[in-house]
């Protein structure tokens, strides 16, 4: 077993393609397809299938794949400490539900990490995409909610894909609305209040189930509905035809218009967000580093509720 072998696999697993893979590894399809096939035989495990849909870790692939990650961090480091080569090129990934402090504190990681070569990803996407991605190793961290109504469903979809949820905080219902919405200058909304409003929500595609809705008591009935892909347009809407979306409160003055404010919503609701890990991978010093960013930023912009 070589250390150039455990980065094959990790560039495997993270493009889940062995040709595409090949091509940013800079060997050709057949060296690696016999480099990794040599690696399986000599631990006596499957780490790859190959499916008509691509190259599959198996649960066999996703542990060793935890080892590796290690082994080969470590002799970054080493390579860093005792000689003058140049760090090699940095990856890192976080898929989130659209959460203002999951990009302040990605923002702070890229401003504080001194790399002159890095790939990091930052995937806003849908609930379920962001367990899958967790699950296959394309990102490390997924961030997400879970209340008393999503909260079997989802834990049940973590207890397969062998991942951890771990609570950041817990927040009360609150909706974001512009400033110059008649509600903006209330103390507190409520559900009748919204009615006359539009709903704005965020799209779950094939997935777009009650139970992976971003957006709490997402089975009521509203008379006016939109559903929007990202978190821009959201905003842009909710100044530009007075709609509503329902959130945990936190938002980013630093990041978003302050034409967009948080008003508490009267119900008896409650939200655990956090964020999810793979239970057979060692953390990385960079998701390490960005949980913490995480927590600061979530302190920080409460600060400013």
């Amino acid at each position: 077993m070589t250390l150039q072998q455990l980065k094959y696999v990790i560039e495997v697993a993270r493009s889940r393609s062995i040709n595409e893979a090949a091509q940013r590894l800079f060997i050709s399809q057949p060296s690696l397809s016999n480099a990794l096939k040599e690696l399986e035989d000599e631990i006596g495990i499957t780490i790859f299938s190959r499916t008509n849909k691509g190259t599959v870790i198996t649960a066999e692939g996703t542990e060793f794949l935890g080892y590796a990650r290690q082994v080969v961090e470590q002799a970054e480091l080493l390579e860093n400490r005792y000689t003058s080569t140049k760090s090699p090129q940095q990856h890192f990934s976080v898929s989130a539900q659209h959460y203002a402090f999951a990009v302040s504190a990605f923002v702070r990681l890229l401003q504080e990490y001194d790399r002159e070569k890095y790939e990091f990803t930052l995937r806003e996407t849908k609930t379920y995409e962001i367990i899958d991605d967790v699950k296959n190793l394309r990102s490390e961290i997924g961030i997400l909610y879970l209340n008393d109504f999503n909260r079997n469903v989802i834990q049940k979809f973590l207890r397969e894909g062998n991942l951890e949820f771990h609570v950041l905080f817990k927040a009360t219902p609150h909706v974001f609305i512009s400033s110059s919405n008649p509600l903006a200058k209330q103390e507190y909304v409520t559900l009748d209040d919204l009615y006359p409003y539009p709903y704005l929500s965020f799209e779950q595609g094939d997935y777009n189930s009650f139970y992976f809705s971003e957006e709490i008591l997402s089975t009521l009935s509203r008379p006016k509905n939109i559903k929007v892909s990202d978190r821009a347009t959201l905003f842009n809407l909710l100044i530009g035809v007075n709609g509503y979306t329902i959130s945990t409160g936190v938002i980013s003055q630093k990041l978003n218009s302050k034409d967009i404010i948080a008003v508490p919503l009267q119900v008896d609701e409650r939200m655990d967000i956090g964020y999810i890990t793979h239970k057979n991978v060692t953390n990385s010093t960079l998701a390490t580093i960005y949980i913490q960013y995480l927590k600061e930023s979530i302190v920080e912009e409460l600060l400013q509720l």
